[in-house]
């Protein structure tokens, strides 16, 4: 297997998942966070940071565009993470379904312009690393790791709502 083969793989079955965690949200829920502790993102602040997770971060690595979306919502002056309070939310369940997709199509064609050659020989460092590089493929790959630790949180957030969920769930089976 290559790193266009792992990471398409990859992808897909955390988009899938992803989806249908988002799914089982509706949109009067989007402001709910756990209770107790601090800096905490609510669901739809975790919803639409799911959606810009894995793709966008690739066209990053493979473009050089790190500037995220201007319709996400983000301070165009952002340097560093944000506290929770700061951070954009999702307008609804269904654009953060929509904009996951756009998401997944964003990184699968950044992917296929990067090309086997590229991901497999290139180095690369992160804005947040920068002087640490890596392979561009391993960089790719970790942004679907990025998309399911995210993917968890609010696979957790929905069992502290109440909500039937399990590993199949999770998994997106």
């Amino acid at each position: 297997m290559n790193w266009t083969d792992l990471i398409h793989a990859e992808m897909e079955d955390a988009y899938k998942a992803a989806d249908g965690l988002m799914a089982l949200v509706n949109d009067a829920e989007l402001d709910w966070k756990p209770a107790t502790g601090s800096n905490w993102m609510t669901v739809g602040q975790v919803m639409l940071h799911m959606a810009s997770a894995c793709g966008t971060c690739q066209v990053g690595f493979i473009d050089g565009q790190w500037a995220p979306p201007a319709d996400l919502g983000y301070p165009e002056d952002m340097e560093g993470m944000l506290p929770a309070e700061k951070l954009p939310s999702a307008r609804s369940v269904a654009w953060a379904r929509d904009y996951l997709q756009k998401d997944r199509r964003a990184g699968l064609d950044a992917l296929a312009r990067a090309g086997e050659e590229s991901l497999a020989e290139t180095r690369v460092a992160a804005p947040w690393n920068p002087g640490q590089e890596e392979l561009l493929g391993r960089h790719c790959l970790q942004m679907v790791t990025h998309l399911n630790i995210h993917k968890a949180q609010l696979f957790y957030y929905l069992k502290l709502m109440g909500k039937d969920v399990n590993t199949l769930n999770l998994w997106g089976v």
